[in-house]
């Protein structure tokens, strides 16, 4: 219980920080997006059941706020947990490059799959155009962010899991 109330105070202090205050730090209109940066640490720290409900707390917090379509976000996010996830078998405290890894290739697949539905089916086909524009400078801002925010959160895990007098 302890652990998912954390997981909700992390959400919401994320979700705060990316809707208010990363609008000024901007840059060409692209911010990173810590949400998916929580959704793939918590899938590759705790698995994919962690991951996949991160994802649907996430994604149903973004859909009820700013989504066009209930349950986009939810979908999305709920992928990204869940094949992040995978990866947990392989994890490690000590390993900071993987997760940085996969919250590029998780921010690639969001972008991609936010492409098909809010433009691709609307008619807008120059996908080269938004892959310059939009993903790239995104994945490139949310893996700078990640490399805190990720180390963040696994403190914070690591103090969960261990307790304050962890020994070394």
């Amino acid at each position: 219980m302890k652990r998912f109330i954390i997981l909700i105070l992390e959400i919401l202090v994320l979700f705060i920080i990316q809707s208010t205050m990363f609008h000024y730090i901007a840059l060409l209109n692209i911010m990173p997006n810590l949400l998916l940066i929580i959704v793939v640490s918590m899938a590759y720290i705790n698995g994919r059941n962690y991951g996949m409900l991160t994802g649907f707390i996430v994604g149903l917090l973004l859909d009820l706020t700013f989504g066009n379509l209930i349950g986009l976000y939810a979908l999305i996010y709920v992928t990204i947990g869940f094949l992040a996830g995978y990866i947990n078998a392989i994890y490690s405290e000590d390993d900071y490059v993987l997760p940085v890894v996969l919250i590029a290739i998780g921010d690639l697949f969001y972008n991609f799959i936010y492409y098909i539905f809010e433009f691709l089916l609307r008619g807008k086909l120059d996908v080269l155009f938004y892959f310059r524009r939009i993903i790239l400078p995104e994945i490139i801002y949310t893996v700078l962010a990640s490399v805190f925010v990720y180390k963040l959160i696994h403190m914070i895990n690591i103090q969960l899991d261990y307790g304050v007098n962890r020994e070394v």
